[in-house]
């Protein structure tokens, strides 16, 4: 075992110490900001593998997200409830008796994600660029439309309520940490090296033997799978879904993590999700009356979303590749910096 490896175990292991006691020291909106955060973490990886290691752009996120909150729903929601919410049309079997634990309705909503996605992706990953985004767009939209009209499944247009709130600030960060170190063994191997390949050069790819179409599948289905984990985890801190939250909105968040982090970054969607995720909750002070003792500003609605756009241009005018760019923070560039840093 490396020193950088033993200082990752160390690390994952103290901030978990830290958050097992951070209901000691955290109200409950900082823990419902937190398990946000590790929530967005999931799927900004989750698409920065398609799009960031791979080069595919992808804008269909939303939908394995939905498909993976309402797997998990299904999953944990105790048969007597369902019975009681499913109003517009009586739930079928075996959905009605189906009950799971937590751990293996995120599993589920996961691996039905990744059907879906190898579904999609076999007709469309033949595409490129602009067209593979507007068909994973349409997909998406396909995805959302299904769970309006599948209304003996999906509850149609009500949604779900009540859903049991599994997703724990201490289960939030596990998953995290499993999404992290899968795809982190992923794309620092020869597996990542030939994702890389296909994303810079697709034609001297194939030229050199590789297998461009099955490696896109395996990358799309893969990111696809960890989209569900998220969308399961959210369903469950949210406690509520509807076909609503998961239009095109939710995709373009995701992609504004994984864009404002570094495209072909772990670490940059880390703290891409992070700074946004705060960001936007700070803002929302902005939106509320402020009294400066001199002058009273009335609270304007929708300020939060202008500033934010602000901040965005600067980072695409003066930061175009992100916090991180292609570069991982690592222990050595830490040590590095500090040396510098006392030096």
């Amino acid at each position: 075992m490396n020193r950088s490896t033993l200082l990752n175990i160390v690390a994952m292991f103290l901030l978990g110490c830290v958050l097992w006691q951070a209901e000691s020291f955290l109200g409950d909106y900082q823990i419902y900001i937190a398990k946000l955060i590790f929530i967005n973490i999931i799927l900004a990886l989750s698409l920065n593998l398609i799009y960031g290691f791979t080069g595919l752009f992808s804008l269909g996120q939303a939908g394995f997200i939905a498909v993976g909150a309402y797997v998990s729903a299904l999953c944990i929601l105790p048969p007597e409830q369902k019975e009681m919410m499913w109003i517009l049309e009586p739930i079928i079997w075996p959905f009605s008796e189906l009950f799971t634990p937590f751990w293996t309705s995120v599993l589920a909503g996961g691996f039905v994600a990744m059907i879906f996605a190898f579904f999609i992706a076999v007709p469309v990953l033949r595409l490129g660029d602009d067209y593979l985004g507007i068909a994973t767009l349409g997909f998406a939209e396909i995805i959302r439309v299904l769970i309006v009209n599948a209304t003996a499944v999906t509850n149609g247009s009500l949604g779900i309520k009540g859903i049991p709130s599994h997703a724990t600030l201490l289960a939030c960060y596990g998953w995290t940490l499993f999404t992290l170190i899968v795809l982190a063994r992923l794309v620092f191997s020869n597996f990542g090296n030939v994702l890389r390949c296909i994303r810079d050069n697709e034609i001297a790819a194939s030229v050199m033997g590789i297998n461009v179409f099955r490696y896109k599948v395996l990358s799309f289905c893969i990111g696809a799978f960890f989209a569900g984990v998220g969308g399961a985890l959210l369903g469950s801190h949210l406690s509520t879904i509807d076909p609503k939250m998961f239009n095109f909105l939710l995709t373009f968040n995701v992609l504004m993590f994984v864009v404002a982090g570094g495209l072909g970054s772990l670490t940059g969607s880390i703290l891409g999700a992070t700074v946004i995720t705060i960001l936007l909750e700070w803002l929302r002070a902005i939106e509320e009356p402020m009294n400066l003792g001199f002058i009273e500003l009335p609270g304007i609605p929708g300020m939060r979303m202008v500033v934010f756009s602000l901040v965005l241009l600067a980072i695409i005018l003066y930061r175009r590749e992100g916090i991180m760019g292609t570069r991982e923070l690592t222990w050595t560039r830490i040590f590095a910096f500090l040396r510098r840093h006392k030096a």
